[in-house]
């Protein structure tokens, strides 16, 4: 099963939780850390269960998820 590596720009994320509500596998939460903005940004408890579908990185409107996938 491929592995994937799922990064959160915690400066640029405004926490309006839109990738929150599109994870398939429930996997992201907001941080109750507050960033230099004042948003709570997204985070992710158990990166190893992302099954890399994009779709949070996709619908983030300030572009500040990136997924990749990892080499095995």
């Amino acid at each position: 099963m491929a592995k994937f590596s799922v990064k959160f720009d915690a400066d640029v994320c405004k926490g309006c939780e839109l990738c929150r509500s599109v994870c398939p596998k429930g996997l992201i939460e907001m941080s109750g850390k507050i960033n230099s903005k004042g948003y709570s940004p997204a985070s992710i408890e158990k990166p190893e269960e992302c099954v890399g579908c994009t779709s949070c990185a996709l619908v983030c409107p300030d572009g500040a998820i990136e997924i990749t996938k990892e080499d095995e």
